[in-house]
């Protein structure tokens, strides 16, 4: 799929019967009856409405035919189109249905391996600590070196088996360790794990977590040194604050005991946590806030302040893949002034910190972050902007000019399907008029820029905006006898019947502006987002 087409796939045939992908039996059955009295070519005398009429029920026939079949109906679910016209991986000629049954049982099992593989996941973590200072004095830039990797694998259901290592590499200093830990789910609310580990820190130790209820986890474990024997306890208690907040306490008894309370709170346009911990040797506080700009960029502040640290950490980051993120942050505190560059692609970090200065100078350290901050926004305002609208603007030409035939020809077949429901359509929305019920005045669907635009002048439509299509005739057919209007969440809403797809590759969304008792309504849903009118959220 193209990016902006993301979303549920093979779902064409539930939208043009107007179903739900759970859809029963019946409800497929129901649904065909209800189009065929619409569009069976016997109902029209005129040739011309009578073609348009065969065509859409050629469309209702082969739906129902794939949905009402149940072999039919697996392998579309799977495979789409593409496996119901080329046989896509279903071997020979299957005739019988107890073979049809035995390869998609394959199928399936074949899915369910690959889902296993795709738990198979790694990360890991490479740090490169530069200093500016010792390379001015000549004893090279690189103060140290940490590398870290875990590979967690699906076992099964219930077992996960984790192991990794790590080595750290500090001026004249090293160290390493490697680890395994084994994790088995118990039931639905309780788990433990065994955990093993070699090197300086040579342990082991076991830990179980328990759901308290639907809000609160807890979590216990102890684990003893293979080194001196000691042994050291933890209790973790996490509470669920609300929808979008957490709390914990966390216990720690051994050589160094502390108790810590933390508490974190996360939702689209922002995150932001803070810890208090106090020790037996050492206390601290630390907090951040991460607030999202837009889909790509975000900007952080964080700091810490304790016993052992004093600093204060600014910055942000953008999103330039789907899975890589790069970040630049900057930090001042008791131990110097710090450039820190990371790299994140799925779970693969790579963080560079550089020491710029040993010690706090006031006017270094205001143009240690002014100067690359301004070069960073200059070159964002004049060269990448610039290039990223004129790469975007090129893309979407070239997208129209390779699709622009098909968008034609999809337009021309939605005009077709709405002239015969015009009839019906016009007919509910006389009856709803006379009611007060629902009337659909505006309906809109295509681009989600050409939406936006659309939803912002309250419905007036350009015309001459190809990235859009008209839609309020169908959407008044699908009105219901008590006056709803539902559209079904994880169908796409072009295949609709009336609808078509005015710019292949594009995210979209639908705008609806409507009536109902008198007072005003509108809103404004993603492609694959459920839809159901009226609600009182809507009104204006």
């Amino acid at each position: 799929m193209e990016e902006g087409d993301r979303g549920p796939p093979n779902r064409e045939l539930y939208a043009l019967l107007h179903l739900s992908p759970e859809a029963s039996d019946e409800e497929i059955r129901k649904a065909y009856r209800q189009w065929a009295q619409v569009y069976h070519p016997d109902k029209y005398q005129a040739p011309h409405m009578k073609e348009i009429a065969t065509e859409n029920f050629q469309r209702i026939c082969e739906a129902y035919e794939i949905l009402s079949d149940e072999n039919k109906r697996q392998i579309y679910d799977i495979y789409g189109m593409e496996g119901l016209t080329s046989g896509l991986e279903l071997g020979p000629k299957l005739n019988k249905v107890e073979e049809l049954k035995e390869e998609l049982e394959r199928l399936r099992r074949r899915k369910e391996q690959e889902k296993t593989l795709a738990h198979f996941r790694p990360s890991g973590t490479i740090l490169a600590n530069l200093s500016l200072p010792q390379f001015l004095e000549g004893d090279g830039i690189m103060r140290g070196m940490a590398m870290s990797s875990e590979v967690q694998s699906q076992l099964s259901k219930s077992n996960t088996l984790a192991f990794g290592g790590n080595l750290e590499v500090n001026e004249n200093s090293g160290g390493g360790a490697a680890s395994v830990v084994l994790r088995h789910q118990m039931s639905s609310v309780s788990s433990i794990e065994f955990i093993a580990s070699a090197g300086l820190r040579a342990l082991v130790g076991i830990q179980t977590t328990r759901n308290l209820s639907s809000h609160s986890t807890a979590t216990m474990a102890i684990a003893m040194s293979l080194r001196d024997g000691s042994i050291n306890l933890s209790n973790n208690w996490t509470r669920q604050l609300s929808e979008t907040a957490s709390g914990n306490i966390q216990l720690l008894l051994g050589m160094e005991s502390s108790i810590s309370v933390g508490w974190h709170k996360k939702d689209e346009k922002m995150s932001a946590a803070g810890e208090i911990k106090i020790g037996t040797s050492s206390f601290g506080a630390s907090a951040n806030y991460t607030r999202r700009f837009s889909k790509k960029s975000h900007g952080r502040i964080g700091g810490r302040f304790g016993s052992t640290a004093l600093e204060l950490e600014v910055g942000g980051g953008r999103k330039i893949s789907e899975f890589s993120t790069i970040r630049m942050l900057y930090s001042v505190g008791v131990q110097g002034i710090f450039w820190k560059f990371e790299l994140h692609r799925g779970g693969q970090k790579l963080i560079i910190p550089i020491l710029l200065s040993r010690h706090f100078n006031s006017l270094f350290a205001t143009g240690a972050l002014i100067i690359p901050a301004s070069i960073y926004f200059s070159f964002k305002k004049f060269i990448f902007k610039p290039y990223y609208l004129k790469r975007e603007k090129q893309k979407a030409l070239e997208n129209m000019e390779q699709t622009s035939a098909q968008v034609r020809e999809a337009k021309a077949a939605a005009d077709k399907a709405q002239q015969l429901l015009q009839n019906v359509a016009n007919r509910k929305r006389k009856k709803q008029l006379e009611t007060g019920g629902l009337v659909i005045t505006k309906a809109v669907y295509g681009a989600r820029k050409a939406v936006t635009k659309v939803s912002e002048l309250r419905g007036t439509v350009d015309e001459s905006d190809s990235q859009v299509i008209n839609v309020t005739l169908p959407l008044n057919f699908l009105v219901d006898d008590s006056g709803h209007l539902k559209l079904h969440e994880g169908v796409k809403k072009s295949g609709i019947m009336g609808f078509c797809d005015p710019c292949p590759g594009e995210p979209k969304q639908l705008y609806v502006e409507y009536t109902y008792r008198g007072n005003r309504y509108e809103v404004v849903v993603d492609d694959y987002q459920e839809l159901f009118i009226p609600q009182e959220e809507h009104r204006t």
